[in-house]
């Protein structure tokens, strides 16, 4: 075991050692993962990892809410907003103010629906109402689920409204004149959504089990696929006829990272007729933004496929982009707008300031949004906005540093302006004691960054352009630096026991690993860290240590020894790249020893530049001399034999005492004081002796540093 874990640390050690030192150093960006890091602001990331500026995104003018829940867009760009806490449907014409279009007693209007009469349908929670509204001020209750949540409303095509609710889980079928049969009674509290996929067909994602439902025409209902997470909360469907899901909240138990298999053939048929009734109160069920979410394809064979996932953006929206054929979705708590193409690539369309992007409406080539925290209504149009600003995360260089310059790569068509900035500090979040940013960077092959030495280093860079339909672009961003060079430390040394060595693997000669090769005759074979195997070799002692470099500059060590007492250091070693050191302590007389190690960073840093630090270890004793035996008395009384002797070392403790006696063998005696604990041990013992012994007895003594001293006498 002891074996196995100086391995694993000298592996580590020779890993760290020479990964990067006080030289020049760089960061780079060029791909998605290393832009999404940062925060957007009017600016999209391309799946190649290509930042643009993003498409015009309009602000409604929009009344103040605490929360935007539904919208619904119809002929002639009229708007219809349904909001939260307090019950109000508003209506916005195109470039009109908001008017109140009608109030809900009940808090949230979680969704509208427009219905073939003309009249707008709105669904309300708690205790869930859908109301008919025909004009401004005139709604009448429609239909009463005895449910506390309408979560979404559909039309079908024989003009019956179906409604998803919760929190006993369902979908009700309501006819024209408001007389409403669930159709579909879920096992899960709330179903959430619903998307028809077809004349036969439609789906719909539950809350609680996170199940995606597909109901035919005859109401027969079969579930098209498991998620692992809690909630389906939105469905979209391509011009091909696939099914995307966003799914997200927490992971369920049991449900591991790998996708589930889909399901079929879990067919219900249900159909309930509901009388209106009082229903009761309860909060709004909602995400707190921050837990995971991915989004699935569905084949309608059946077939599924995580084409995204995130452990910090939650899903709140899907729809299909139809003019530029792809699918956008909606998320928090970072308020991201994300788009899938058609070869399953992800792009960051942009950041909002508002945390979840909520509510996605497509309407002709606009695609209109609702946001919350703060709450914000806005369109997003086919054209490019002017400007932007893409700021980085936060660069941490471990140390103080020095900056060199900060570089891009890029497009810069006529008319177009890029322009980069830094700032530094010592703080892991920028704030006042940071300086400010710096002068703009213009020029492409690089400019010196002009910010104060620090440890941290945050950039940004502007966008600009003259026209709507040309757009410079960043591919690359590379900043350079150098640490500050720090002293490295030993930080502990450690003595091995006496003649324990490590032999270098291959080594068909056994070379022993850590001893200085210019002092013996020996051929260096090939190192390998791998499978170092330990042994006893007489006269060799072993000392290791851990050092380590701030820098993580690569080391050369110095190792001297001094007898205890002495002033003057003896050089055992120096330029020594290991952190591992054997010599043959034949060259030293015996006695107590300290060993120094010095470590320093020369091989990384410039003469002027290097740093060194030593330490000194315990102190160590080099005995190469054997113990001796004295006052060696052996008298026969009949069959018993008296032995008496005493064994005395200069500087090494006693470690094991034998005698033999032919006839008996080697057998191990204790002394008189019942442990050997000291240079200086006397022994007194009896033995019987066997019926076929010689007259002679003889004495072993062994101290702990392997040196073994023998005497003999006859009886």
């Amino acid at each position: 075991m002891k074996r196995e874990l100086f391995v694993i640390i000298f592996g580590l050690f020779f890993v760290f050692q020479g990964a990067y030192s006080a030289t020049p150093q760089k960061w780079t960006l060029e791909s998605f993962d290393d832009y999404i890091k940062g925060k957007f602001e009017g600016i999209t990331v391309s799946s190649e990892g290509n930042l643009t500026l993003s498409p015009v995104e309009e602000e409604l003018n929009t009344p103040p809410e605490e929360f935007y829940l539904s919208i619904l867009v119809t002929s002639g760009k009229m708007v219809y907003l349904g909001t939260g806490h307090k019950g109000s449907v508003y209506r916005i014409g195109p470039g009109g103010e908001p008017e109140l279009y009608f109030k809900a007693p009940e808090m949230d209007v979680y969704c509208l629906a427009l219905g073939p009469d003309g009249s707008l349908y709105a669904g309300t929670s708690p205790n869930g109402k859908i109301y008919k509204i025909t004009e401004k001020g005139k709604g009448n209750e429609f239909f009463n689920p005895h449910e506390k949540y309408i979560w979404d409303l559909m039309f079908t095509d024989e003009g019956s409204l179906l409604a998803a609710v919760g929190e006993d889980g369902g979908i009700y079928e309501v006819s024209p004149n408001g007389e409403g049969v669930k159709v579909f009674d879920a096992k899960e509290n709330h179903i959430l959504c619903m998307k028809r996929i077809s004349e036969e067909s439609f789906v719909a994602g539950s809350g609680g089990t996170g199940l995606l439902y597909k109901v035919s025409k005859e109401k027969k209902a079969s579930v098209l696929f498991e998620s692992p997470y809690e909630e389906v909360r939105s469905i979209a469907l391509d011009d091909e006829g696939h099914i995307f899901i966003g799914s997200g909240g927490k992971v369920k138990k049991g449900a591991g990272s790998d996708l589930p298999s889909a399901l079929f053939n879990q067919a219900t048929d249900v159909s309930i007729t509901v009388s209106p009734s009082q229903a009761g109160t309860q909060k709004i069920i909602t995400s707190d933004g921050d837990q995971p979410s991915a989004l699935y394809k569905i084949e309608m064979d059946g077939k599924v496929k995580q084409v995204w996932k995130s452990e910090k953006d939650m899903i709140y929206s899907l729809c299909w982009d139809d003019s530029k054929k792809r699918i956008i979705f909606g998320t928090g708590k970072r308020g991201r707008l994300y788009t899938l193409n058609k070869d399953e690539e992800i792009s960051l369309l942009f950041q909002k300031d508002s945390e979840q992007v909520y509510t996605l409406f497509p309407f002709e080539k606009e695609i209109y949004t609702l946001s919350n925290n703060p709450s914000e209504a806005s369109v997003i149009q086919p054209e490019q906005r002017y400007n932007g600003e893409y700021t980085s995360r936060v660069y941490d260089a471990k140390l103080m540093s020095s900056w060199g310059n900060i570089e891009w790569r890029g497009d810069l068509p006529s008319g177009t302006v890029i322009q980069l900035q830094t700032r530094t500090g010592n703080s892991s979040q920028p704030s006042s004691t940071w300086s400010n940013w710096s002068p703009p960077y213009k020029k492409e092959n690089g400019e010196q960054i002009l910010n104060p030495d620090a440890r941290y280093l945050q950039f940004k860079i502007l966008f600009k352009t003259n026209s709507g339909n040309v757009s410079p672009s960043v591919q690359k961003v590379n900043i350079f630096f150098m640490q500050h060079n720090k002293a490295p430390s030993v930080e502990k040394i450690n003595i091995l026991p006496p003649n324990t060595v490590f032999i270098e693997p291959p080594s068909g000669d056994e070379q022993i690993w850590g001893l200085d090769s210019g002092a013996i005759e020996a051929e260096k074979s090939k190192k390998s860290l791998a499978g170092a195997k330990k042994v006893e070799r007489k006269g060799y002692q072993t000392f290791i240590w851990q050092a380590a470099d701030p820098n993580n500059d690569t080391l050369v060590y110095s190792i001297y020894i001094k007898k205890t007492g002495d002033e003057n250091w003896r050089i055992l070693k120096d330029e020594w790249k290991e952190p591992i050191f054997t010599f043959d302590t034949l060259s030293l007389p015996d006695g107590e020893y300290l060993v120094k190690v010095k470590a320093s960073d020369i091989l990384s840093n410039p003469q002027e530049r290097r740093l060194e630090h030593e330490k000194t270890s315990p102190s160590l004793i080099i005995d190469n001399s054997t113990p001796s035996i004295n006052d060696f008395q052996a008298v026969r009384s009949g069959i018993k034999l008296n032995v008496r002797f005493k064994v005395q070392d200069e500087y090494s403790r006693i470690e094991k005492v034998r005698f033999f006696i032919r006839g008996l063998g080697w057998k191990i005696v204790f002394p008189k004081d019942g442990i050997c604990d000291s240079t200086q041990e006397a022994f007194d013992f009896s033995v019987d002796l066997p019926e076929n012994f010689d007259d002679m007895i003889t004495v072993k003594a062994v101290d702990e540093q392997g040196n073994a001293g023998v005497a003999r006498t006859s009886f």
